[in-house]
Parts: C-alpha cells; structure tokens; sequence
C-alpha cells in the first residue's frame, strides 16, 4: 500500500512528530511505502492569493475559483500544488496528522486544502462525494489535544469531538475519500498546564504509540463514517427523508 502522511506541526519533536516517525517505522515495517508532506519543513506557503497565479484568466478581479481552474488546465499550477496533488494521487491511504488549535486543525492545514483541493482538478460541480475525483482512497485524522478526553465529550467543555472534526472529515468526504474514524490523543499537556505528574504522562505517551500501531494494524477492519452521496439527495441537494441519516440527532 502507498501512503501519505501529511504532517502539520512545527515542532518535529513534538508528539505529533513523534506519532509521524512511529507511522513512518511501523508502516515501511510492514512493507507500505510511505511519504511524508511536512507543511512546516518544507516551507509551503498556505495563503492562496493572486501571487500564485503570474498569468492570470482575470488581471482586473481575483477569483481563486476561476484561477485556479486555468492553471489546472494549462498545466501551470505552482510547483508546490502540483507536487502535493502528485502525492495525493499516488496515495492509496492519507493521514493527516495535526494538533487541535482553537477547536480546528492548524491554519497551515486548512490553508493546505485551500491551496492544493485545485477547482477544476481534484474536484468539480459534478465530481464530489461519492462521485469525487479521489474516490477509491481512504483518509484519516491522527489528532492530538491539550485537554483530557472529559473535555471532548457532548457536554464537556471543550466541545465533543465528532463535532469538532465533522468539517475537515467533510472536506475529505467531499473528495470522494472513505473516511476512517481518527485516532486521537488526549491531554498532551503542555504551555504550563498539568493534568497529571510528569511521570505518568510520559508512560501514558508511550502507551499511547503502542495503541498508534495497532491501529494501524487494524485498518483493513475499520469501516467508513458513513456519509451520504448523490443518490441520497432530491433536485435541490436535500437529503431524502427516507434515509436514515435524515433522522440523525
């Protein structure tokens, strides 16, 4: 299997730097190749604007819709999209690995799929969900948190946790990925803050990259969030009240 690990930290000897290598390790172990985007290393720059585009289909108003669509066409797109959305392609699986910072991934990853999810190339009017251009691939969020697991539950204070990724597994979705449940990491504790002694923290991390590689041993078992396609829908992109998912809470 070919993976993509897309790494969004700018510590690399953070945790989430230390859950990458165990990915890395534990995978290339097994006999997967394995590549490595490391937003922060590699300098990519997650602010899509008109410096992007030198030659531009409108000069007078920027759109990136628009500009970024020519440049897919024309073969133009920048050598750091085109390198990322030649990664993606070659993937058979894709983590993306991050810190939750206010509630969402990092802005440097939001700006990555700003940037590299090109209009008109990995996605279209008529190529999303079920119908997506990456259709066939799977993806999967390795998340790590400051506070403990209490906060990320439905009344605790930090918000509940499937709610807090619904949009980036959404984002996923639309491209057409089949989205496997994430694996997160609760109460990395850092900037001051202690949750418990210093000891027992670091014997739970350890614990926690032995519960890293066996899922990932047991990816073959997951099954998808599921989430619903165009057939699922009437005229007006509203699903059908006989689908059970229109009777979710």
């Amino acid at each position: 299997m070919r993976v993509l690990i897309v790494f969004c930290h700018p510590e690399p000897h953070s945790f989430n730097g230390a859950l990458k290598a165990t990915a890395v390790a534990h995978l290339e172990g097994q006999g997967h190749a394995v590549e490595v985007s490391d937003l922060y290393a590699e300098g990519f720059d997650p602010l899509e604007g008109p410096g992007h585009f030198p030659r531009r289909a409108d000069p007078t108003t920027f759109s990136a819709l628009t500009e970024q669509r020519r440049a897919h066409e024309a073969g133009e797109l920048p050598t750091e999209v085109a390198r990322e959305i030649a990664r993606l392609e070659r993937a058979e699986l894709i983590i993306l690995q991050f810190p939750l910072w206010w509630h969402a991934q990092p802005a440097m990853l939001k700006g990555w799929f700003d940037r590299v999810m090109v209009y008109g190339g990995l996605y279209s009017g008529s190529r999303r969900y079920d119908r997506g251009r990456l259709g066939g691939k799977r993806a999967f969020c390795s998340v790590t948190t400051g506070s403990p697991a209490p906060a990320f539950t439905r009344q605790g204070r930090g918000g509940e946790m499937a709610s807090l990724l619904w949009p980036i597994h959404r984002s996923l979705a639309y491209l057409g990925l089949a989205v496997l449940p994430p694996f997160v990491v609760y109460g990395v504790q850092g900037g001051g803050l202690h949750y418990e002694q210093e000891a027992i923290f670091r014997e739970r991390l350890e614990a926690e990259k032995v519960a890293w590689r066996e899922r990932l041993e047991r990816l073959e078992t997951l099954s998808p969030i599921p989430f619903a396609g165009w057939d699922d829908w009437d005229e007006q992109g509203i699903l059908r009240p006989e689908h059970p998912l229109a009777w979710r809470p």
